[in-house]
C-alpha cells in the first residue's frame, strides 16, 4: 500500500491533554519482518496510553522525535502480512496489542507483531475484542501466577480479594476472573455503579466515597490476602496495612510514584510480610490467547463505557483521561 494515506490521531510533539490531538492524514505504514498490517475496526483507550505521552515527553531526547498515534488495543483484519510470518493470511480477523512507545491504533491501519496478535472469533464483535488485551491481561496477570496465586478453575486454598476501581477497565475484568477461582471478593466503585459490580460476581462492593469504602474496609470484617489497587488514588501504606491478612499484599497497577517506591524500600529492609508489590505489564500473545477463548466459554464479558467514531476521537480522549469510565471506552472506524 505504498504511498497511500490514512486518516489518524496523533499527538503533536508539545501537546498534552485533548488539545494535543491532531487530526492528520499520514502515510500507511508497511509490515516489516514478523509484523502485520491491520485495517483497523475497534481500539480501545487504557489510562497507560496518557501516561505513555507524558513519558515520552520526559524522555524525548533518548527517543524518536516522531509524533505518537495513540492506543494499543485494536482489532482489525490483516490486510499485508510481512517476511516470516506463518501464522496469519490477509482477511483473517484478530486482536492485538501493540507496543506502548509505537502505539498506532487511533489510525485506519496499523502495524502489530505476529507474536501480539491472535485470531479473532466471528462471535466476538470488533470492540469487545479491542478492550480485552491491556485491561484484560492486566487483571489475569494480577491474579494468577506469582502475584495473586488464584487458579481459575476454582480449585485451591480460599482467598479473600479486594479489588479498587472494580468498575473500571482491569477492574471489572478483574472481579469477573476473581470469582473463577476460589474467592471471596470485596469491591469498591462510585455509588452509581454499586448493583453494576454486584451483577460481575463481587461478594461485597462498598461505595468508595463512604468512610468505610475511604478505609477499604470489608463489611463484614475480613482481612484481605490480595488487594489489586486499580484505583488512580494513591493510598498510603497505612490505608492498606491493616486491612491485610498475615501474609496480605498489595498487588498495585498504578505503582510507580515517590511514596509507592519508600514504601517498597522499606519493607525490603524491615522483612515485612506484608508486601506492596508493583506490576509492569509485559503483553503475551499467549496470555492474550487465553483471555480470547475465557470470553469464547461465557466466562468474563465486556461492558462498554462508550464508543465514538475515529473522526470524534478527541472526545474519547477526553473521557479516558476524565478517569470515570464504566468498563472499555472504544474508538470504531
Amino acid at each position: 500500500m505504498a504511498g497511500k494515506l490514512m486518516r489518524a490521531l496523533q499527538y503533536h510533539s508539545n501537546g498534552g491533554g485533548r488539545v494535543g490531538l491532531e487530526h492528520v492524514e499520514v502515510p500507511i505504514p508497511d509490515p516489516g519482518k514478523g509484523q502485520v498490517l491491520l485495517k483497523v475496526e475497534a481500539t480501545s483507550l487504557n489510562p497507560v496510553d496518557a501516561n505513555t505521552h507524558k513519558l515520552k515527553l520526559l524522555l524525548r531526547p533518548f527517543l524518536s522525535r516522531n509524533p505518537l498515534i495513540p492506543a494499543t488495543d485494536v482489532a482489525g483484519e490483516v490486510v499485508e502480512v510481512g517476511p516470516n510470518v506463518r501464522n496469519f493470511k490477509a482477511g483473517d480477523k484478530v486482536v492485538a496489542v501493540l507496543g506502548f512507545f509505537t502505539g498506532g491504533g487511533l489510525a485506519e491501519y496499523c502495524i502489530a507483531e505476529e507474536n501480539s496478535t491472535v485470531l479473532r472469533p466471528p462471535q466476538l464483535s470488533p470492540a469487545e475484542a479491542a478492550s480485552l488485551p491491556v485491561a484484560g491481561l492486566t487483571a489475569l496477570l494480577t491474579l494468577t501466577d506469582k502475584f495473586a496465586g488464584v487458579k481459575l478453575d476454582g480449585d485451591g486454598p480460599k482467598k479473600n480479594i479486594l479489588i479498587t476501581a472494580a468498575s473500571g477497565g482491569v477492574g471489572h475484568y478483574a472481579v469477573q476472573l476473581a470469582k473463577l477461582g476460589n474467592t471471596h471478593v470485596t469491591a469498591t466503585c462510585g455509588a452509581r455503579n454499586l448493583e453494576f459490580v454486584k451483577s460481575l460476581g463481587a461478594d461485597e462492593v462498598v461505595d468508595y466515597k463512604t468512610p468505610e469504602g475511604a478505609a477499604l474496609k470489608s463489611p463484614s470484617g475480613k482481612k484481605y490476602d490480595v488487594v489489586i489497587q486499580c484505583a488512580r488514588v494513591a493510598f498510603p501504606w497505612s490505608v492498606f496495612e491493616p486491612n491485610l491478612s498475615q501474609n496480605g499484599k498489595v498487588i498495585d497497577i498504578t505503582a510507580g510514584n515517590i511514596r509507592a517506591v519508600w514504601t517498597i524500600l522499606v519493607q525490603k529492609v524491615t522483612f515485612s510480610k506484608k508486601k506492596l508489590v508493583p506490576l509492569l505489564l509485559v503483553p503475551k500473545g499467549e496470555d492474550l490467547k487465553r483471555l480470547v477463548e475465557l470470553w469464547k466459554e461465557g466466562k468474563i464479558k465486556t461492558t462498554l463505557d462508550s464508543v465514538h467514531p475515529l473522526s470524534k476521537g478527541e472526545i474519547a480522549w477526553s473521557k479516558l483521561l476524565d478517569g470515570h469510565a464504566t468498563g472499555k471506552i472504544v474508538v470504531e472506524q
